[in-house]
């Protein structure tokens, strides 16, 4: 059974910076497609950024220049180096691996910025 396992999150000041992990488990055969999304209270989920498994990565205008996304294919695990926070980055993220016709969420990982 495929899981979806998000890491990192916590609470920060505006200005920090966070770390967040996905890890794909439970799947030897995929090089999943992995993105992050957000969802702060009452809105929507929202894309922060992708990185495929084969092209370059993509960014919300939101986080462009501030997140960094990264991978490493070998073990379907993706990064989201969160710098210069603000309070509006404060949301729940999700981490979204697709392979094919399947569609993977994870749980969720709060990052709170406050001061």
């Amino acid at each position: 059974q495929v899981q979806v396992m998000e890491s990192g999150g916590g609470s920060v000041h505006p200005g920090g910076s966070l770390r967040l992990s996905c890890v794909v488990s439970g799947d030897n055969y995929c090089t999943y497609d992995m993105s992050w999304y957000r969802q702060a209270r009452e809105k929507e989920r929202e894309f922060v950024s992708t990185l495929g498994s084969v092209g370059g990565p993509a960014y919300a205008d939101s986080v462009k220049g501030r997140f960094i996304v990264s991978r490493d294919n070998d073990n379907n695990v993706l990064h989201l180096q969160m710098n210069s926070l603000k309070a509006e980055d404060t949301a729940i993220y999700y981490c979204k691996a697709m392979c094919g016709a399947w569609t993977y969420w994870g749980q969720g990982t709060q990052v709170t910025v406050s001061s």
